[in-house]
């Protein structure tokens, strides 16, 4: 029985160090810079070597989100982030705008394209793919009235999901992980589990900070951070969840009674990102600022220096996140916005400048975070 108990928590033991050591750290990566102007190559390495050098940073943020495959103010040429990446050992999760359009034949042929010309020393970088980004909240009422912009139904998303998995059959990326980002109260929406059903794991973007009609200072960030998750693990049925938005602004506009302060942005690193950097995969909003127009900055870096602008270190006795609660008619406003693919403002977030559109505005019953409890635990052993 003693040896039987040491080998169960021995076993444990080094499961939990792989897990660790296999979870992705990383950041968005819109494909303009911060006056609008497609990024370069040179642009994007320096961006990613910045994430990877980052003094005091707890973990190896080395890799990258990106919300299209197309070169910014292109058709179909591949982004350029793609032999930056390669060039920096950049893991990608890939995307594929899917938002005001019947087809994403431009997405997938930037995509072939780029498999084409650099083989494994891309697809050997691939973590996932993204057919979408937040879609299914801007088709929804709150979207609508929110004026979120133009997304898509369920039903297309999961169309394009299938033709994505068709046009890479064969390709080195025929066993690619397929995902959709949107917002946790899209996720908890029945009329979205056709995406459940279709996808290989669920991407939630999701900011406390926008939670401007529940108590969202910076003391309960942590909390609504915790229940959106168990919310979305709740309607997972059992597949592993990545947090691929989060973060909090450190100037702007304050809402609600969140407030844009760097300090604020530094409490919300250390008590919600330390929590999450050892139990998730993590896209953090964000690294760098982009787009000149929108008045809310979330960035932890100024001009890409690799000081950032706070403290990243996690504390040596770190919390984990609270117990969830239960939240009702929890309305937001739109997060930092982005650039259409003309490049005008926008709240919608196409080749992505930005976190798009609100967390959202929905309901979420106690019947459904008391399931989130159960269904949290299972997907976090996944």
């Amino acid at each position: 029985m003693r040896f039987a108990t040491a080998l169960a928590v021995a076993a444990a033991t080094i499961s939990g160090v792989t897990a660790q050591d296999t979870l992705l750290l990383g950041f968005n990566s819109g494909a303009s810079d911060d006056t609008g102007k497609a990024k370069s190559q040179e642009d994007f390495e320096k961006e990613f070597r910045t994430a990877q050098n980052l003094q005091g940073a707890p973990g190896n943020f080395s890799a990258i989100r990106l919300y299209s495959n197309i070169q910014w103010e292109t058709t179909d040429t591949p982004i350029a982030a793609f032999p930056a990446a390669i060039a920096t050992n950049s893991k990608l999760l890939l995307g594929i705008w899917a938002s005001g359009t019947d087809n994403i034949d431009n997405e997938l042929k930037a995509l072939n394209a780029a498999v084409e010309e650099y083989g494994t020393e891309l697809t050997d970088l691939v973590v996932g793919l993204s057919v979408g980004s937040e879609d299914l909240y801007r088709v929804s009422e709150p979207g609508i009235r929110n004026e979120a912009g133009v997304g898509n139904s369920a039903e297309v998303i999961v169309e394009f999901i299938k033709t994505a998995r068709e046009r890479l059959a064969d390709t080195s990326l025929k066993d690619v992980k397929i995902t959709h980002v949107d917002t946790w109260t899209a996720w908890v929406n029945e009329s979205n589990k056709a995406v459940i059903d279709e996808i290989d794991f669920l991407a939630v973007n999701a900011f406390p900070f926008y939670e401007s009609e529940l108590e969202n200072t910076i003391d309960n960030a942590a909390t609504l951070l915790s229940s959106a998750l168990s919310a979305t693990e709740a309607v997972a049925a059992g597949k592993d969840v990545w947090i691929t938005e989060t973060g909090w602004a450190y100037s702007g506009p304050d809402f609600g009674a969140a407030e844009s302060t760097v300090d604020n942005a530094e409490t919300y690193w250390k008590e919600v990102g330390c929590a999450l950097f050892d139990k998730y995969n993590v896209f953090w909003y964000t690294l760098r600022d982009a787009n000149p127009e929108n008045e809310v900055k979330f960035a932890i870096t100024n001009d890409l220096s690799t000081k950032p602008r706070f403290d990243l270190t996690c504390p040596e006795q770190q919390q984990d996140l609270p117990a969830p609660q239960n939240i009702t008619n929890a309305t937001t406003t739109p997060t930092s916005g982005g650039q259409n693919p003309t490049g005008a403002d926008d709240a919608a977030d196409p080749t992505g400048t930005g976190a798009g559109v609100a967390t959202t505005v929905s309901t979420v019953n106690a019947m459904t975070m008391a399931l989130s409890v159960v269904f949290a635990a299972a997907a976090w052993a996944l």
